[in-house]
């Protein structure tokens, strides 16, 4: 049986210690937004309606 608390205290630390990476990332580190442009070949682009 103490091989089982060892165990589990072992998940939960590092699931801890997980979720405060997580959380860490998701509260400081703010990203630098920039503009992206992408060619599109023309063959992927719809054709003009005919009149």
């Amino acid at each position: 049986m103490p091989t089982l608390f060892r165990f589990l205290f072992v998940v939960l630390i590092l699931a801890g210690l997980g979720f405060g990476a997580v959380f860490y990332l998701a509260t400081m580190v703010n990203p630098t937004p920039r503009e992206i442009s992408v060619p599109i070949p023309s063959q992927r682009l719809p054709s003009p309606p005919s009149r």
